[in-house]
């Protein structure tokens, strides 16, 4: 065997496992939540701190859990897309989570981009999204008709994700 065998072979084995992680989607990071119950959470509306929403309201129908900031600049290069497939009727109900925010922003946010949202849930301390596992946003969570969650979109939902993911899962779900 020739003394060069060894580092020849260990070399081809790290350029192998770098391609293949090369090639893997970054955004596709498989969250523990898929198909178990949307986590329980009961928060005030950040249009009106006097009415509350809960994710029970939404048992029986497939809906949208979007999770945005006015702070959050990918939000903003999702939110037309939202807004534009919401306008189509495209779309399932869609909840917005406006996460560490604060009010005022994300209200005057809305004001200016367009609210596609059933209704905006508040989320000022983040309590919310540490139960969804949020660690950036935006986020979009789709939840079936009996409150499990089907998918997870890490990122801004992009045209090309709502016709080849979101879209597509909305309809096998609404059977």
């Amino acid at each position: 065997m020739n003394k060069f065998t060894w580092p020849l072979v260990i070399f081809i084995l790290l350029v192998g496992l770098l391609a293949v992680g090369l090639n893997l989607n970054p955004r596709e990071v498989p969250s523990p939540l898929i198909g178990k119950p949307a986590p329980a959470f009961e928060v005030a509306q950040l249009a009106d701190p006097a009415r509350k929403f809960s994710p029970k309201e939404m048992l029986g129908k497939v809906w949208l859990l979007n999770v945005w900031a006015s702070w959050c600049v990918s939000c903003r290069e999702e939110h037309p897309v939202i807004v534009e497939y919401a306008m189509k009727g495209l779309l399932p109900p869609v909840v917005g989570l406006n996460y560490k925010d604060k009010r005022e922003d994300g209200l005057r946010w809305l004001a200016r981009f367009g609210d596609p949202y059933l209704l905006s849930a508040f989320d000022a301390d983040g309590r919310v999204g540490i139960d969804y596992g949020v660690y950036g946003v935006p986020e979009t969570y789709l939840i079936d008709k009996a409150g499990v969650i089907r998918f997870k979109q890490i990122g801004p939902i992009t045209p090309e994700v709502m016709e080849k993911k979101i879209l597509p899962l909305v309809k096998e779900l609404d059977k």
